[in-house]
C-alpha cells in the first residue's frame, strides 16, 4: 500500500514502496574550492552529496545520470540502513533487474546546489544557509542567483573526477527534466540517450507566475527579515504556507479531492469568517512535517532557477534542442496541470521526429505519477534504454 504523507509539486516523498531488493548505498561529498556561476559569480567553496548504484564498467561506458527533482535529493534508490524506512524515490525502477537495470549499468545522481533538504542529515549541499569562509555568517540572500547550468555543471565536475566522460543516458523527473535536458544541449557528444519525465524544454509565462506563487507567503513573512533569519529561526509560516500551494499544484484535482476532506462536512466556516476548512488545516499539517527539513531561502533559489529555466538557458529554446544528438523520450503524466503533457509535447515537436519518442504515464495522483507511478513506464523505459 502506497502511502504519501509528503505531497510535492517538484516533490519529497516520506514514504515509498518497499522492496526486498533495495540497494544499500552510501553518501558521499564532493567540493568544488572555486565555482564559477553562469551569471559570473564566484562561490567558494561549493560542496554537494553524491551516490551511486551498481558497477563502472572498464572503459566507464555504462553510466545513467539521474538529475533529481525540486525538492529531492540524491537519493534516487536503495537505503543507507537495512532498517531504513523508506528507499530512494524511484526505488521501483533502479536496481538489479529493474528497468534501469544496475547489473548492467552504474547509476549516479547529485543533490542540486540550493538544494531544499538543508536539515536532513543525508543531505550536503552549498546555499543560502551554509556559512559563508569569507565573513562567518551564513550566505543568506547575498549568495548568488544560480541556475539550471549551474546544477549540470557541477554534476559535471562530479563525473569528471571519477573519471566519466560520456552518459550512456540522462533520466530527470521535473526539475530534474530541465537539467537532462540542459545536459544533452551543453554536451551533446557526451549524452546517448535523453529521458526528460513529467519536464520541459522551457518555463511559460504561466509556469513562472505558478512557481511565484510558491515563492510570495516566504517573502511576506515578517520572520523572513529579507532573507536574514538564521539567527532567529525559519519563517515558519511562510514556508509552511508555501509548502502547502506546492503540495496542491502536485496534485490532480480527482486525486486531492478522494484525499482531503470534503468542505461539505466543515460547519464552522459557515458561522465564523476567520474559522479554517480542515483541508487547508490537512495540508499545513503536512507542510509543517516538510518544512522541520527544509529552508525557506533555499526553496526560492529554487523556484528562481525553474523559473528562469529554458533550453540552452538563452532566447531560443528551440533552436537550442537542434543541437541535442541523444536518442529521446518524452516521458510526461497525463493528469500533469504543472507542467503540462502539452509543454512535452511542443519541446518534442523542436526536435527530429526520427530522434525523439513520446508517451504518457498514466495514474490518477497528476504531477506525481512521474514518481509514485514510474512502475507504470518501467518496461517502455528498459526497451528503451536497450
Amino acid at each position: 500500500m502506497l502511502r504519501v504523507l509528503i505531497l510535492n509539486c517538484f516533490i519529497l516523498l516520506v514514504s515509498l514502496p518497499l522492496h526486498a531488493n533495495s540497494l544499500l548505498v552510501t553518501k558521499h561529498a564532493f567540493e568544488i574550492a572555486e565555482f564559477h556561476t553562469q551569471n559570473g559569480a564566484v562561490i567558494r567553496p561549493v560542496r554537494v552529496g553524491w551516490e551511486a548504484y551498481g558497477s563502472l564498467n572498464a572503459d566507464k561506458s555504462n553510466v545513467i545520470l539521474i538529475t533529481h527533482f525540486f525538492s529531492g535529493t540524491s537519493h534516487a534508490a536503495g537505503k543507507y540502513q537495512p532498517d531504513d524506512a523508506t528507499a530512494g524515490y524511484w526505488d521501483a525502477i533502479i536496481g538489479p533487474g529493474k528497468a534501469i537495470d544496475t547489473n548492467k549499468f552504474y547509476v549516479i545522481s547529485v543533490d542540486t546546489l540550493v538544494n531544499a533538504n538543508v536539515y536532513d542529515p543525508n543531505v550536503i549541499t552549498t546555499g543560502p544557509a551554509t556559512i559563508n569562509p569569507a565573513t562567518g555568517k551564513p550566505w543568506g540572500l547575498s549568495f548568488p542567483v544560480v541556475t539550471i547550468a549551474d546544477f549540470v555543471e557541477v554534476q559535471r565536475q562530479v563525473l569528471e573526477s571519477l573519471g566519466i566522460e560520456k552518459l550512456y543516458a540522462v533520466i530527470g523527473p521535473s526539475m530534474g527534466s530541465f537539467q537532462a535536458i540542459e545536459w544533452a544541449v551543453r554536451y551533446p557528444e557526451r549524452v546517448q540517450r535523453l529521458i526528460p519525465i513529467i519536464g520541459s524544454a522551457y518555463m511559460d509565462a504561466w509556469a513562472v507566475t505558478r512557481l511565484e506563487r510558491w515563492a510570495t507567503p516566504i517573502k511576506q513573512d515578517p520572520a523572513w527579515r529579507n532573507g536574514d533569519y538564521y539567527a532567529y529561526g525559519q519563517p515558519r509560516q511562510g514556508l509552511t504556507t508555501a509548502l502547502a500551494y506546492i503540495t496542491q499544484d502536485a496534485l490532480y484535482p480527482t486525486a486531492f479531492n478522494a484525499r482531503f476532506a470534503d468542505p461539505v462536512a466543515d460547519q464552522a466556516v459557515q458561522h465564523d469568517i476567520l474559522a479554517p476548512f480542515t483541508v487547508w488545516q490537512q495540508l499545513l499539517s503536512q507542510a509543517e512535517q516538510r518544512a522541520q527539513l527544509q529552508d525557506a531561502n533555499h526553496i526560492l533559489y529554487l523556484v528562481r532557477a525553474s523559473q528562469l529555466y529554458r533550453a540552452g538557458m538563452g532566447a531560443n529554446w528551440q533552436e537550442a534542442l537542434k543541437t541535442i544528438q541523444a536518442k529521446t523520450l518524452f516521458l510526461p503524466a497525463t493528469g500533469d496541470q504543472l507542467l503540462l503533457p502539452t509543454m512535452s509535447k511542443r519541446s518534442a515537436a523542436a526536435m527530429s521526429a526520427s530522434q525523439v519518442s513520446y508517451a504518457e504515464i498514466p495514474g490518477e495522483w497528476g504531477h506525481l505519477d512521474g514518481i509514485v507511478n514510474i512502475h507504470a513506464v518501467a518496461e517502455l523505459i528498459a526497451t528503451f534504454l536497450e
